[in-house]
């Protein structure tokens, strides 16, 4: 699909790759690179696979010190990186060209220290997301932030995109859980910012780094915070008889001073493949489901899901069900966490990352519908209610050029809604490739020159992750800028 361009790749670079191949070998060794087309074939797109580019070469470092010579070589040989995780982008951020290496830190999962007492942990970015906290459930801890891909998703990957996930209502998306990153620059120089301690001095880098989409530098390790598990927890399931009804007691719960762990939202289309798929129990009469859980003692949590009771009781629910055990509660979760791969089973589609007001949100669901039915296709919501992060499945066919282009322009039309409403382009997913030309949509262009010099301080030449995040006019213009500095190959 031509909706998306994506850049020509350096001819002058892939004549040399030969060269390259050996400067890597000598540096890492012959068993960290991926030569051969159909093993680096398997690296040619993310969970956003509506665009593929084989890359030039894998590697695949097992330590900080490999990644810094890796680095280092391609800094020196005006070589493009493309850092990757286990790839379940869904914009496209790890997405190659084919005149570029992926460096990929799957192979960089350890576990390196637990400290219970000061409940934090340093693990290597390659660890997933559930393994953390699969490694700590025992001594009654976990990690807050819970993507709905965490089963295969990196640390390095929420970093990059500061994921969030159904309970960051509560307990915050990814930077408000990590304390400290070891990140190696693109010339080698590796850096540590922030560390164990809650308060930091100086500047706050790590913000900045968190969600910076792999182009500032490549995560090696992360110091996360360890949260106490709660004594009980209890999700229940509010139908509506309309999305609307369903948005406006989203919004009334927080107004009330209700801070659940979780609300999630499900329309009707989602509503019924998931229980297809999953068999949670969920009604099937409603348009709009919203789960909602709340945590504390048995006591705390009775109060509080009959004070949310009471307020749906203004929305005219058609039915309120608490669960009644852990085994219900595990299947409601269940069907919402396989959400996105139940959908994938009967339908192409795009799922989509924005974020709005609370108070617009009958309003953008509205919309949302209109905007897919003006362009011939289907949606179902499914998303995280409680803080506005909206995720739209766009239904197309793969297999139609013009479906296809069709679910891009409604998928760019619904992203530019949620900047209209106050909102942003993007709630955890990131910028990638997918929402690259839409940044001018809500950034001037003072914002977007402040935004590429701190790009420029740390990638000098603009080879880390290139293509994403940027306009691509205004990535080539700022590498054109920076071209007297390109070395030769070494």
């Amino acid at each position: 699909m031509p909706h998306i361009e994506l850049p020509e790749p350096d001819v002058g670079v892939l004549r040399r790759l030969p060269i390259l191949i050996e400067g890597l070998k000598s540096r890492v060794g012959q068993d960290l690179l991926i030569v051969d087309e159909e093993g680096r074939r398997a690296y040619e797109t993310d969970a956003f696979t509506a665009y593929r580019r084989v890359p030039m070469l894998v590697v695949l470092p097992r330590t900080t010190e490999e990644v810094s010579k890796i680095l280092k070589y391609c800094h020196e040989n005006g070589v493009k990186v493309i850092p990757r995780g286990a790839g379940t982008s869904l914009c496209g951020g790890s997405l190659p060209t084919e005149d570029a290496i992926v460096l990929c830190i799957s192979k960089m999962n350890r576990v390196i220290e637990i400290d219970y007492t000061n409940r934090l942990a340093r693990l290597e970015a390659g660890i997933t997301n559930l393994q953390i906290t699969a490694q700590v459930a025992a001594e009654g801890f976990f990690y807050a932030p819970d993507p709905s891909s965490q089963l295969a998703c990196t640390l390095a990957g929420n970093l990059a995109m500061n994921s969030g996930g159904a309970h960051c209502l509560k307990y915050g998306v990814t930077t408000h859980n990590i304390l400290g990153v070891k990140m190696v620059l693109i010339d080698g120089t590796v850096v540590e910012i922030g560390g164990s301690a809650l308060e930091r001095n100086g500047y706050d880098l790590l913000s900045l780094v968190i969600g910076s989409e792999g182009q500032l530098g490549v995560i090696t390790e992360a110091t996360v915070k360890l949260v106490p598990a709660p004594e009980g927890a209890r999700p229940m399931m509010i139908g509506f008889r309309s999305p609307e009804a369903a948005g406006s007691c989203v919004s009334a719960i927080i107004a009330a001073g209700i801070i659940p762990v979780a609300i999630e939202y499900m329309d009707h289309a989602a509503i019924e493949v998931c229980e297809a798929f999953a068999g949670a129990g969920y009604p099937l009469d409603v348009e709009a489901l919203l789960i909602v859980e709340v945590e504390g003692s048995e006591s705390e949590i009775g109060i509080l899901l009959g004070r949310i009771a009471e307020i749906a009781a203004r929305f005219d629910p058609k039915t309120v069900q608490i669960s009644a055990d852990a085994d219900q509660s595990a299947r409601i979760w269940a069907g919402r966490k396989a959400a996105f791969g139940a959908i994938g089973r009967i339908s192409d589609y795009f799922c989509m990352d924005g974020t709005i007001p609370l108070a617009q949100l009958p309003h953008a669901l509205t919309r949302i519908s209109q905007i897919c039915a003006e362009y011939g296709l289907k949606v179902a919501n499914i998303f995280h209610a409680g803080d506005g992060n909206l995720h739209p499945l766009i239904l197309y066919d793969a297999n139609s050029p013009e479906q296809a282009d069709n679910a891009e322009q409604a998928g760019e039309a619904i992203l530019k809604l949620c900047v209209e409403l106050g909102g942003c382009l993007t709630g955890e997913h990131g910028v990638g490739i997918e929402k690259r030309e839409l940044m001018t949509s809500q950034f001037s262009p003072t914002d977007l020159a402040v935004q590429t010099r701190i790009k420029t301080v740390f990638d000098p030449t603009w080879r880390l992750n290139p293509a994403k995040v940027f306009p691509l006019a205004m990535t080539d213009v700022m590498r054109a800028g920076n071209a007297a500095s390109t070395p030769e190959a070494a």
